[in-house]
């Protein structure tokens, strides 16, 4: 599978040359943003959305919602992608109209059987709304839409590729994302990105000071831990390594409370075979995870994804549909359906 193209993409750059492209992104364009205040250090209590694992209707064969519900207990899905039309406007993979079309439908059933929806925007692949909005005004009223149009409690910015490497764009993200959430009262907001195993990149490092500067009162900042290009010991000591790096981070940037910049992080796995031929992620570092999350409340644990909780037919491996390990369907969605904070 070329993941240059494939919609299953979900990767950093965490190359040695592309650690330093990133280092000189970040600092050439930290110059001249002014600073703001942090948001007040309020310990936040973990939301019900906290577990809700991404499902990508468009593509890999994708479960009934309602049918992973049953199987597993789980009551809320982050469903994914919102993309540009081409223009300042959101669109189901870019294509998909918001409403009257089958996500609209899923939607509905997931909140006809008790469930709710976090909504992503952004991913890999596809034109990114952070880049074709030419403002954060115009990027605000574009997420706003959404929002809108699904009367959302919950905001993903999956924030990766050129969205993510691009420093203006990184604070157009952040701006945007401040102006919905003081005119949203109560919205919850997620940034997901990817990181190295000891943290998040250079750019990460930089888009949260430029949150914290900004003022902006993020509920959980979200790391994807796989992809790593190399990393030692199991996936999920990887994992806990790489989400103390962000607890970290955040603490410095927002001056929080240990205990509270544990409570403003999350976690985005992947189940199962990733995109780099020595990773795989077991059942067991989920429970690890599931473990950690527990003893941090960090702020979201989810994984990618819900198309692939599923041993592939073949037997091989299919990152688009299915884990490409030895596993009971819905394994793992079970452990995240655990998660309570």
């Amino acid at each position: 599978m070329d993941r240059a193209t494939s919609p299953t993409r979900r990767r950093s750059l965490v190359g040695a040359v592309a650690a330093t492209l990133l280092a000189t992104a970040a600092t050439t364009g930290a110059a001249g943003t002014s600073a703001a205040a942090p948001p007040a250090h309020t310990p936040k209590a973990t939301p019900p959305m906290a577990a809700a694992p991404y499902e990508y209707l468009g593509w890999g064969d994708p479960q009934p919602p309602a049918d992973v519900m049953k199987a597993t207990g789980i009551k809320w899905f982050t469903l994914a992608f919102i993309l540009s039309d081409g223009g300042c406007n959101p669109a189901w993979d870019g294509e998909r109209p918001l409403t009257g079309g089958s996500d609209a439908k899923a939607i509905d059933t997931i909140r006809a059987n008790g469930g709710d929806i976090v909504i992503s925007a952004g991913g890999w692949s596809g034109n990114k709304l952070g880049e074709k909005c030419d403002s954060a005004d115009a990027l605000a009223g574009a997420y706003q839409k959404v929002i809108d149009a699904y009367h959302l409690k919950a905001l993903d910015i999956d924030i990766e590729d050129t969205e993510m490497s691009n420093a203006t764009v990184r604070q157009r993200v952040v701006d945007a994302l401040k102006k919905v959430k003081d005119a949203n009262k109560g919205l919850v907001t997620y940034v997901t990105m990817g990181t190295t195993p000891e943290g998040p990149t250079d750019e990460g490092k930089d888009l949260i000071q430029r949150g914290a500067k900004a003022g902006l009162d993020n509920d959980g900042w979200v790391v994807m831990p796989f992809d790593f290009g190399s990393h030692s010991g199991t996936m999920g000591e990887a994992t806990v390594s790489a989400l103390d790096g962000l607890a970290a981070d955040v603490k410095d940037a927002y001056g929080y409370s240990q205990d509270d910049a544990y409570r403003r992080i999350g976690v985005s796995s992947m189940n199962g075979h990733t995109d780099e031929a020595d990773e795989n992620v077991t059942l067991d570092d989920f429970r690890t995870i599931l473990d950690y999350a527990r003893t941090h409340h960090l702020a979201r644990f989810a994984y990618w994804a819900v198309n692939r909780d599923r041993s592939c037919d073949s037997g091989g491996s299919d990152g688009d549909s299915c884990s490409g390990v030895d596993q009971e369907p819905y394994a793992y969605t079970k452990v995240v359906a655990q998660y309570g904070g």
